[in-house]
């Protein structure tokens, strides 16, 4: 029985490339070194108002960053960069959580930056109060305005700060305006707490919320409508538009039962749909007549001052809060007030009393 030859493949393998050489120490420490260092105030100034993102979300880094020296850092370019701010309009946006903000700040976005506008996203993530973690997703549901040359995402992690708003989203927004974004929009968390945080750093403040879920007269029971300089009925498209217009009939007559504030400007109702692009064109229309009115009647400057104010304030409660818990002997004495205070023997107020005393003691001395 004659053998068949052996029939060559006609699979071929590549050969592949080659394993690069191990890295030399000097090269390993030379890398290390690089990134260990940061570039001076001067050169981050210098590219921030060039509008390097880079060298912009570097910096955003500092500032959010509890490193101490990146702290200096970080203090040092903000004073920089104050003569180059209060030049954007700022707004916040909030809702309940389902309510489409992502795709209602993705839509709205892209339709200021085709107006030539320059957007900044401050976009805060909730952050798990187990593990203090955070998924900061936002930019994977904003695919198309991640894209945009005149945009810019940032997602920030809540941390425990009021509102849901990372506690150095103000300074943040400093750095956004030396890099020429004129409009800041600020995403809130949505869930319905106090939205006074952010509040107290926007120029307009916009609620979403939706028709048919339930919540129109639970909406009216919380202050959130109270501070709303307008309230926007999203996913207005399909078999919802009938509800939407019944749903910003509702909120517009629970409206203008509130008194109006210093601002004299009447709060207005829109509805849109994000998704089909529809009625976007209307909510900045409403924001421009509110910022034509405040400008005109020096409520716009004003309103700044009062929150210059607020957050001078608000910065000294938090650094003499954080003082005070580091202290040692706090520290020492406040697990013991804790264990009185849970079996009885002292009130709460007295238990507080004593570690203050404790910690001023300290500071006469």
């Amino acid at each position: 029985m004659s053998t068949k030859g052996k029939h060559k493949s006609s699979l071929k393998e590549i050969e592949g490339i080659s394993k690069p050489p191990s890295s030399p120490k000097e090269s390993i420490k030379k890398i290390k070194r690089h990134r260990g260092s940061l570039p001076s105030t001067k050169v981050f100034i210098e590219n921030i108002r060039k509008g390097d993102i880079t060298f912009l979300s570097r910096a955003i880094t500092l500032v959010e960053s509890t490193n101490p020296n990146h702290q200096k850092k970080a203090s040092k370019i903000l004073q920089a960069c104050l003569p180059y701010t209060n030049v954007s309009i700022r707004i916040g946006i909030t809702g309940v959580p389902g309510v489409g903000k992502s795709t209602f700040i993705e839509t709205f976005g892209t339709y200021l930056t085709q107006m030539g506008k320059k957007v900044a996203v401050l976009a805060i993530d909730p952050s798990s109060s187990l593990n203090k973690g955070s998924i900061l997703g936002d930019k994977t549901r904003m695919q198309e305005l991640v894209k945009d040359q005149n945009a810019y995402i940032r997602p920030s992690p809540s941390g425990e700060s009021l509102g849901g708003v990372a506690r150095k989203t103000r300074e943040t927004i400093v750095l956004c305006e030396a890099a020429g974004f004129d409009t800041i929009i600020i995403e809130t968390v949505g869930v319905g707490q106090s939205e006074i945080a952010v509040h107290s750093m926007v120029d307009f403040f916009l609620l979403l919320k939706l028709a048919g879920a339930g919540d129109e007269l639970q909406g009216i029971k919380r202050g959130i409508i109270e501070m709303a300089d307008a309230i926007v009925i999203n996913k207005a498209d399909r078999d919802n538009i009938k509800k939407a217009n019944l749903a910003k009939a509702e909120f517009s007559r629970a409206l203008h039962l509130y008194p109006l504030n210093s601002s004299t400007w009447q709060p207005k109702v829109t509805t849109c749909s994000a998704v089909d692009n529809i009625g976007i064109d209307k909510v900045w229309e409403i924001i421009e007549e509110y910022l034509k009115l405040t400008k005109s009647n020096g409520y716009f400057e004003e309103q700044r001052n009062q929150q210059n104010k607020f957050w001078v304030l608000e910065t000294i409660n938090e650094e003499l809060k954080n003082q005070f818990y580091k202290d040692l002997e706090v520290k020492k004495a406040l697990p013991k007030e804790l264990e009185k205070v849970y079996n009885q023997q002292i009130t709460p107020f007295e238990a507080a009393k004593y570690l203050l005393d404790i910690y001023h003691k300290k500071r006469e001395n």
